[in-house]
């Protein structure tokens, strides 16, 4: 594995990606809105926590779902996101004996897995505003790329300026196949020998919903605090 870094754990990965994208950093003075750093869940939010602390930056979630072989369900066929996006990989009815009526019933599936997982992540919270806004989209990494599609069709749908996605690791072809869709594309790593984004971290393990809760609840809080410093400032007397 020496064509490529290893990375210790996720927050020293989002550390890296933070450095890459330090000119979306917060600017107090500047009129233009704030970039803000969207995490897909689970494994992306520990990245994008260390991003959006890094440059100052909203941290929310943006919530999609791998669609995987009914047999092999590590095996992604597609992926969908809130709002009815829908990517599926080429072929799909069709490969591998897939039906129309398996891809339907394990999309419905996920969806509830979404509105699950909205209803855990973000109580009564109002999903953000991204239109008009840089959004950059964060993973812990990219394989097949479908999810991170969905990703970019969902706020693409609800009018983001720019679409960034930034990942710490990622196969060449993936890349190949995103890069077009989006913005910009920031990726730390593209190594040829790819098999899994696990293999790039010394430290994998799987990040659970109070992990995702815990940092969601700190990030929140640091943005109240931002608010009110910024109507305080405000106020003062000229």
């Amino acid at each position: 594995m020496a064509d490529a870094q290893r990375f210790r754990n996720r927050a020293q990965a989002g550390r890296h990606l933070a450095k890459r994208l330090a000119r979306y950093a917060r600017q107090p003075d500047s009129r233009a809105p704030d970039a803000i750093v969207l995490a897909l869940p689970r494994g992306g939010v520990p990245v994008a926590f260390a991003v959006a602390s890094a440059l100052n930056l909203e941290l929310d979630v943006l919530l999609v779902r791998k669609l995987g072989l009914p047999y092999q369900p590590e095996f992604a066929i597609g992926a969908v996101g809130s709002g009815g996006v829908q990517v599926l990989q080429p072929g799909v009815p069709g490969l591998m004996g897939v039906t129309r009526e398996e891809v339907d019933a394990i999309s419905a599936r996920e969806l509830l897995e979404i509105e699950r997982r909205a209803r855990l992540y973000r109580g009564g919270r109002p999903e953000p505003v991204l239109a008009g806004r840089d959004v950059i989209i964060v993973d812990d990494g990219i394989a097949t790329g479908s999810t991170m599609e969905a990703a970019v069709q969902v706020a693409r749908r609800r009018q983001a300026a720019q679409v960034i996605v930034a990942v710490p690791v990622a196969p060449p072809d993936t890349l190949g196949r995103l890069e077009p869709a989006v913005d910009e594309l920031v990726c730390l790593e593209s190594p040829l020998r790819f098999r899994a984004v696990s293999q790039w971290y010394d430290t994998f393990d799987q990040t659970s919903d109070e992990e995702v809760q815990d940092l969601l609840a700190t990030a929140w809080s640091k943005g109240a605090d931002r608010r009110f410093d910024k109507q305080a400032k405000g106020k003062e007397p000229t």
